[in-house]
């Protein structure tokens, strides 16, 4: 495109047609978009996300949507959307999906924490049926509920170019994350899905045996987020017993269940034969210290691919966590440690100030720091971890990725 259109003059323009008042913030982005100079050559991320201000923003409502995908229409450049944390609705939902019926260039689309229910999610999945651009859509925090989570499982099935997609904290049920799991033994595009706190009301995880059985015959699925499911170790059985047929899947999520040291010891026996995973997060169980030595017996001994670990509350004391500490002596893959939120002796706060001290583990790999009062070393927490950007992203570079989020340096899970 040897002339780029002048995406604010057009908005303005747009506003005027479509008797529309103009959103102050809408027009900034785009005077600002207009103003960088690479937008002909890498394409651009629109970032209208409604959170993450310092000054407070007018929300993107329906009728701002509407006047900007009749802007976007005209701008193949743009190639991600970001619209987080808006008053979208259903009829926003319905403009949106009208809109990815149209585009061919869009690839990234963030509609988290909007308020999109089940019509929504239905007009959005069946666009994503006809769509072959958009690599990664986030739902995240929109109440689509089971039924809307059961037009993605379908959409799933016939969709092969979404990479991926985010359905947590999206209110569906088990009838959902079954259909989703049978979809997923088919479908052969899809790389990262979170489905992180789903409403179940059963106790038999019948979630995790078809989410198990799907793992088997998987090969292209490369991080799957399960926090909040009420696993137990029966669960955490079924998924090792799955993983060790499976050579794709590299990052993990268990955090906030009800898996001890009984399931972590399958996970520990896991970790010494499988060759691909590389993030798991155990964060907020309960495994203590018998699962953290079962966890540091397999990276000490015959693990050689995990990169990242997050054992963050789990009620593990200095045993425990020194333990952790000598397996990083002799496993120099493991890069990333998250331990906050244990409970920490001084044999701890050594053995952590010395893996540093030596560059064993560097500052921003894990989410502690040791200083010292009156000659004692102590811990103090650090803001990084494997969850830090899942709901917001910094507007500016901050900090290195590998600082902010461990899973956005070993895993390609950026905008797309």
């Amino acid at each position: 495109m040897s002339v780029l259109p002048d995406l604010h003059q057009h908005y303005v323009q747009a506003c005027q047609n479509l008797s529309q008042p103009e959103n102050p913030f809408i027009a900034r982005v785009l005077q600002e978009t207009d103003k960088n100079d690479e937008i002909s050559t890498k394409g651009i991320t629109l970032k209208l996300a409604g959170n993450n201000h310092l000054v407070p923003v007018p929300r993107v409502t329906d009728d701002d949507l509407g006047v900007l995908v009749s802007v976007l229409g005209q701008a193949a450049f743009v190639t991600g959307l970001d619209l987080a944390y808006n008053v979208l609705t259903d009829a926003g939902a319905k403009t949106m999906a009208t809109f990815l019926q149209e585009n061919s260039t869009l690839r990234y689309l963030n509609l988290m924490f909007n308020d999109i229910g089940t019509s929504g999610a239905e007009l959005i999945a069946g666009a994503l049926c006809r769509n072959e651009s958009l690599v990664h859509l986030r739902m995240t925090g929109n109440k689509i509920g089971n039924q809307g989570g059961m037009f993605f499982a379908s959409m799933l099935k016939i969709n092969s170019t979404l990479e991926k997609l985010d359905l947590g904290d999206c209110d569906v049920g088990l009838q959902c994350l079954i259909a989703i799991a049978i979809a997923l033994t088919q479908n052969k595009s899809l790389k990262a899905i979170n489905l992180n706190r789903p409403l179940l009301s059963s106790q038999q995880e019948e979630t995790t045996v078809h989410i198990a059985r799907m793992l088997r015959s998987n090969s292209s699925l490369v991080e799957l987020h399960l926090g909040k499911h009420e696993m137990k170790n029966f669960g955490v059985e079924r998924l090792c017993e799955a993983l060790y047929e499976n050579s794709s899947l590299r990052y993990l999520d268990l955090s906030c269940n009800n898996v001890t040291c009984d399931g972590v010891k399958f996970l520990g026996e896991l970790l010494k034969k499988n060759q691909t995973l590389e993030i798991l997060d155990l964060n907020a169980n309960r495994i203590e210290d018998a699962g953290a030595i079962y966890l540091s017996e397999a990276l000490a001994t015959r693990n050689r691919t995990l990169q990242a670990l997050s054992v963050v509350s789990n009620n593990i004391t200095g045993k425990g966590l020194v333990a952790l500490s000598h397996a990083m002596q002799s496993n120099m893959k493991l890069s990333h440690i998250y331990i906050w939120g244990n409970k920490f002796d001084r044999s701890t706060c050594v053995a952590f100030s010395e893996l540093m001290e030596m560059g064993r583990l560097e500052p921003a790999c894990t989410d502690v720091a040791p200083y010292e009062v009156d000659g004692e070393v102590l811990l103090a927490e650090l803001s990084h971890g494997l969850a830090k950007h899942r709901y917001w992203a910094p507007r500016c570079a901050a900090v290195a990725p590998g600082a902010a989020n461990a899973s956005l340096e070993i895993l390609a899970v950026s905008e797309y």
